[in-house]
């Protein structure tokens, strides 16, 4: 399977880049990349205009477009294998044994009860994806609708998101 890191959201409410945020001795972007190192292939996916300056490459999403559902259809295009677990960049508390899980109940898509991501999303998704963003429709969430979606629990406390620093003190 391929791990993608979603790496270009605008960290709008975050001041700055939050895949550039220490955490535990290492940045988000970091701790996320070592979270997806037992996947086959791993991709990062995000702007590259950003030149976020990451020990890894961004693969550019392709669009103008900053909402998640970019890099998720970017990451299934350019993906070698069909599963792609997707970890967002702000959920540091993912690990191998929930991302596993996702990728074990994907049919289109395999998500936590909390949402659309941290996801495994299949290539059968692209299309309902695609057609979406091309539609100017960039909720992540509302297109799982159109999807064979199984929900995976998880142990909310892996999935904390980070959208400010206060947040990213508190854990």
């Amino acid at each position: 399977m391929t791990g993608a890191l979603l790496v270009g959201g605008a960290s709008a409410r975050f001041g700055s880049p939050k895949a550039l945020a220490p955490f535990a001795g290492l940045t988000l972007a970091e701790r996320a990349w070592q979270a997806l190192e037992f996947c086959d292939e791993r991709l990062a996916v995000g702007k590259a205009e950003d030149e976020l300056g990451l020990p890894f490459p961004v693969l550019d999403d392709g669009t103008d477009v900053r909402a998640p559902i970019a890099g998720v259809a970017a990451a299934l295009r350019l993906a070698r294998n069909d599963v792609v677990l997707v970890l967002p960049v702000d959920t540091p508390r993912v690990d191998r044994a929930a991302l596993l899980a996702l990728a074990a109940a994907c049919r289109d898509a395999a998500v936590p009860q909390t949402g659309p991501l941290p996801g495994a999303y299949r290539r059968s998704a692209l299309p309902a994806l695609e057609r979406r963003l091309a539609a100017g429709e960039l909720s992540l969430r509302r297109v799982l609708d159109e999807l064979d979606v199984s929900i995976v629990r998880i142990d909310p406390d892996l999935l904390v998101n980070v959208n400010t620093p206060d947040d990213l003190a508190r854990l």
